[in-house]
């Protein structure tokens, strides 16, 4: 049978039409959670949910939350907060803690992804697109799904007029992992930039407060000073070229000179010059598709100028590459075609076994190439954001499937 008969099948018809389900989707994503806990629970390899587990039992014993402890290898890098958050889950049995973490994880960001501003078939695509990335993610029982949803309902919140919302997920993201701190980028978007710095302050004291009530006062404010501490010992590690961090431009350099000296400030400080300029181009805030890119821009950048950037932070940034691609006029040109066939293969798949292992450890670990596809998307919106008229819909190459408002 020759492809353009097997197309035009009623079996494909029938396939096509299951794969354009949400709830579809949203089986297969279950599914993938249950199964990779089940996974790693079997071969006994959940060091991380260990780590997060104890968070909340050392806190509840006022034990240093960042020094090496005999339940887990590493140290962990989450702030006192998170003590509270795994508290439901570290007080169940390992095995239904470990099922439930990784379904609350899979389904926040699936709910955050259906939240998006954009069509129905569009939110299935970006939910399929990310599928892959996600099993790196949720195998490593990482809460980066929930950083990425997080960061999606920031600016859902605001496209929504829901600034007190918007700050609650930017305040939990920050006093979690810091990355949260990203959705300040959308405070421009703002319609209520009063209430929104109001908001802020509100929740910054709830959630700084929050833990005190529960370990003491003294013992969480001693936190936060360890976990300044444990972070800036984290990231002289990262940049080291040792270990499997690391993978972001600065790194992508760093490992391609062979030179660990390189500093993050250079890198960072030009791509805020880049946002900067973007800014100032007040005239296309109303435009709901230079919105969208921006958000995708921010889920690349957060990962891509991050040291501690490891293959499963990369469902942040491949929701953004998703986000870019939906965008795409049809008939698809091209590039776009080529860039997120990149994306899928190097940044994607090159983890797993799927990919050949001697590319994977020899050129994409040693040189942080996982980022590279990536990198090239970023470059590409940040192309647009800055020189697109968005007014203009066949001028717009990466944003003709989103009306404007």
């Amino acid at each position: 049978m020759s492809v353009s008969k097997v197309f035009e099948s009623d079996l494909w018809n029938k396939t096509k039409q299951h794969l354009l389900k949400k709830h579809f989707v949203l089986f297969v994503w279950i599914a993938l959670s249950f199964l990779t806990a089940g996974k790693q629970i079997f071969i006994n390899s959940y060091n991380n949910y260990l780590i997060f587990k104890y968070t909340f039992v050392h806190a509840l014993n006022h034990v240093n939350l960042y020094l090496p402890a005999p339940e887990y290898f590493d140290v962990n890098h989450y702030g006192p907060f998170f003590s509270l958050l795994i508290a439901p889950f570290a007080m169940m049995p390992d095995w239904m803690g470990m099922l439930l973490w990784q379904l609350a994880n899979t389904l926040f960001l699936f709910w955050a992804i259906t939240k998006l501003p954009v069509t129905e078939n569009q939110k299935i695509i970006i939910l399929w697109l990310s599928t892959h990335e996600l099993l790196t993610s949720i195998l490593s029982f990482q809460f980066n799904p929930s950083i990425a949803a997080i960061i999606i309902l920031s600016f859902v919140c605001i496209e929504n007029k829901k600034d007190f919302w918007a700050a609650f997920f930017i305040i939990l993201g920050t006093f979690v992992k810091l990355y949260g701190i990203v959705g300040l980028a959308f405070f421009f978007f703002s319609k209520q930039k009063i209430k929104f710095i109001g908001s802020l302050l509100f929740w910054g004291v709830v959630f700084f407060i929050a833990p005190m009530i529960f370990f003491s006062p003294e013992y969480i404010l001693q936190s936060y000073q360890d976990w300044y501490v444990a972070l800036v010992e984290k990231n002289q590690i990262n940049t080291s070229l040792s270990g499997s961090t690391d993978i972001s431009v600065m790194g992508m350099v760093r490992r391609i000179s062979g030179d660990p000296s390189i500093p993050n400030s250079p890198f960072i400080l030009a791509g805020m010059l880049i946002f900067g300029l973007i800014y100032l181009r007040m005239k296309e805030y109303k435009h709901l598709a230079f919105r969208l890119l921006f958000l995708a821009s921010i889920l690349l950048f957060t990962v891509l100028f991050s040291s501690g950037a490891e293959s499963p932070t990369y469902i942040i940034a491949f929701i953004g590459v998703s986000i870019w691609f939906v965008m795409q006029p049809k008939p698809y040109t091209l590039t776009p075609i080529v860039l997120i066939l990149f994306a899928l293969i190097i940044t994607s798949l090159s983890p797993s076994d799927l990919f050949p292992r001697f590319i994977r450890d020899n050129y994409i670990r040693q040189y942080s190439l996982k980022g590279l596809p990536c990198f090239l998307i970023l470059i590409f919106i940040w192309n647009a954001l800055l020189r697109f008229d968005f007014s203009k819909k066949k001028s717009v190459t990466a944003t003709t499937n989103i009306d404007n408002e």
